[in-house]
């Protein structure tokens, strides 16, 4: 348990099982959430050291016009190679995490911390490191046929890429046996804010 009886609440998924949706429902609820994803594309800002080490080992040729870094050509690059995703994560995930625990200090008022961590399983080891003590993880979770349709419909891409992406991750069914609380987001978003209402009663 975290100081003050606050508590720390990891919430994860795979890729298209509606995490970001189940985010958004806790901050309409009128939770905070902090959101990895969003603090991975201010770490990489024109300026930020994670920008200069990223050019660095991958090359001007992942910049836009404006000298951005692209998301899309850097994700099509470390999608297809492993080696490459292991090396964008060891410049990017570092900034991410102190990021986190400096957010973590700056709303230590506040009873219950949400943090939306699309790849938390992958990276529990990282929260050891920079002492981020989770109370509870939970995984919105589809089956992976309806998380496969789902990632097609969404991005308009074929079989064979998202199959590629979601296998870049650990399976949703593997994830399963390392969180507190499943979420079953196979049905409406009704049902998902009825879950995620039950869920908050049950633990908090």
């Amino acid at each position: 348990m975290n100081p003050c009886n606050r508590k720390i609440i990891g919430l994860t998924g795979g890729i298209a099982t509606g995490k970001s949706t189940a985010s958004s429902i806790l901050i309409e609820m009128g939770y905070l959430v902090i959101d990895a994803d969003k603090i991975a594309r201010q770490v990489v800002e024109v300026g930020k050291p994670a920008y200069e080490e990223i050019v660095k080992v991958f090359g001007k040729g992942i910049l836009d016009d404006e000298n951005n870094i692209d998301r899309k050509k850097l994700a099509s690059l470390i999608f297809k190679d492993s080696a490459m995703r292991k090396k964008l994560n060891a410049i990017v995930h570092p900034h991410i995490f102190q990021e986190m625990k400096d957010k973590i200090e700056q709303y230590k008022d506040q009873r219950v911390i949400f943090l939306d961590v699309p790849l938390l399983i992958e990276e529990l080891d990282k929260f050891k490191e920079y002492e981020i003590d989770l109370d509870d993880i939970w995984l919105v979770y589809v089956d992976e046929n309806t998380q496969l349709d789902r990632l097609i419909k969404r991005d308009k891409i074929n079989r064979e890429e998202a199959i590629r992406k979601i296998r870049a991750q650990i399976s949703i069914e593997e994830k399963k046996k390392y969180v507190t609380k499943i979420i079953d987001n196979r049905k409406d978003i009704n049902n998902l804010k009825e879950q995620i209402t039950k869920l908050l009663k049950e633990s908090i």
